[in-house]
């Protein structure tokens, strides 16, 4: 099996191909630093050539609505009609668990890439990260007021990039799906509580206001979005052994 990932050289990207490679497949990795451009589509076809699936996992520059939106939307046309040309038999797209609920720039743009990959001929799986314990205090980090640090009192199933990884490597090795895989970690916490907790172990002694007005990449976030819809694949790490492996 010939695997090609696009995004390889990202926080998930590199864990995903480190995972597809213990599967014992053969990958190629495509970046810009490989000379692969998914935005013009510059080296697509010589990098699918002979490949049997394409694994998306490419991220946008910026949060930023205008610039997701067309950075998913264009990027996402290149990959499938380079796959479709390329005869790729299951196309894998990572995406966010929540998408379809949440109202901002972002995650409309998540959803555009979405319904690119649904809409097209090929056979396809999604698979749905819960937010990462990263990208938790990567949040933390943008929420800071006068008053400390703003976090809604939402609930959330934080997961670990090496589980992410993990899942996106073992769907891309099975048969198409043709629908989506939600994965979220073993534990559940309110967002503003794992906020003060991150903050804490990183020596942060800033204040954490529980707001629930706090948004998410722009989002307003209702008390269950950011929890799995449907039964879900449950990651390994707990977040003190996230913690202990910093």
């Amino acid at each position: 099996m010939r695997v090609v990932v696009a995004g390889a050289t990202g926080l998930i990207g590199s864990r995903t191909v480190a995972g597809l490679r213990d599967h014992g497949v053969e990958v190629v990795s495509v970046s810009r630093g490989t000379g692969v451009d998914v935005v013009t589509g510059e080296g697509l076809a010589g990098a699918l050539r002979g490949a049997d699936v394409l694994v998306d996992v490419t991220d946008a520059p910026s949060r930023a609505e205008e610039t997701s939106v067309r950075f998913f939307d264009t990027a996402t046309t290149n990959l499938l009609r380079a796959a479709a040309a390329a005869g790729v038999e299951h196309y894998v797209v990572l995406s966010v668990v929540g998408a379809e609920h949440l109202e901002s720039g972002y995650f409309r743009a998540k959803r555009l890439q979405e319904e690119r990959v649904r809409r097209s001929p090929l056979p396809h799986s999604i698979v749905r990260a819960a937010p990462f314990f990263e990208s938790v205090e990567s949040l933390a980090l943008m929420s800071t007021y006068g008053d400390g640090v703003h976090a809604a009192p939402v609930l959330v199933r934080p997961v670990s990039t090496d589980d992410v990884a993990a899942a996106v490597a073992h769907v891309a090795v099975g048969l198409p799906l043709f629908g989506t895989l939600e994965v979220a970690g073993p534990e559940e916490f309110r967002l503003d509580e794992l906020t003060a907790k991150l903050l804490a172990a990183r020596g942060d002694v800033r204040d954490v206001v529980t707001d629930p007005g706090a948004r998410l990449f722009g989002a307003r976030i209702e008390e269950r979005t950011l929890l799995p819809r449907s039964p879900a694949r449950v990651g390994h790490e707990t977040f003190t052994r996230w913690l202990a492996r910093r």
